[in-house]
């Protein structure tokens, strides 16, 4: 089974790194881009048989290392 968790910051929280990439898109002749903000996708392989509770555990992952819930909102993709 596999997971996927797409991070991203929340709404309101600064992004200096999409505001780099931004103003680099700008630079090379990329017009039309309002803004950008830069996230991460982190891909599990699991053991788990059982999607429910491979959420459930990828969920506490999440909590306790992946993500800082205080800034940044996931979503958990399983398959």
């Amino acid at each position: 089974m596999k997971a996927r968790v797409h991070i991203s910051l929340k709404t309101g929280v600064l992004d200096p790194q999409g505001k780099a990439i931004g103003n680099a898109l700008l630079s090379l002749g990329f017009a039309g881009i309002d803004e950008v903000r830069q996230g991460k996708l982190i891909e599990l392989d699991l053991n788990d048989s059982d999607p429910v509770a491979a959420k459930a555990r990828v969920e506490a992952m999440c909590k306790q290392l992946l993500a800082n819930p205080v800034i940044e909102n996931y979503a958990i993709e399983i398959t």
